[in-house]
């Protein structure tokens, strides 16, 4: 018993002092990512040059690209809204994560046009919105 009352009485203390331990961030942020690109869709450049329609959802709170293989090492990419029916603006998205429209409303209709640098080159890419 008086090893319990020690411990209680050193959280007690330590709450009174202002300690408290850490909240775990980076395990949040990781299981956001994943929600967020868990929902992507591989998409290939040479099947089309315009991908969707899509909506964005509230797995992600922006439309975000990535190219996976081929030979292409990026592409360059815009976002169109259905609403307005022109890029955003084009943007180089690279094999990691990019950002290619921010802040999107959910369930706003939107496609991707996507050109490669050299033509004959080919990508694989993945949309997560």
């Amino acid at each position: 018993m008086t090893i319990r009352f020690a411990r209680a009485s050193l959280v007690a203390l330590l709450v009174t002092l202002g300690f408290t331990a850490p909240a775990p961030t980076s395990a949040s942020a990781a299981t956001a990512a994943t929600t967020c690109y868990g929902g992507a869709v591989t998409v290939r450049y040479g099947d089309a040059v315009d991908f969707g329609p899509y909506w964005t959802t509230s797995r992600c709170h922006d439309i975000n690209m990535r190219v996976i293989s081929g030979t292409a090492d990026y592409v360059d990419a815009c976002v169109k809204f259905a609403k307005y029916g022109t890029c955003n603006r084009w943007t180089k998205v690279g094999r990691s994560w990019t950002t290619i429209a921010t802040d999107v409303l959910d369930g706003s209709k939107f496609t991707v046009s996507a050109g490669i640098p050299l033509e004959g080159d080919d990508a694989v890419m993945q949309i997560a919105f």
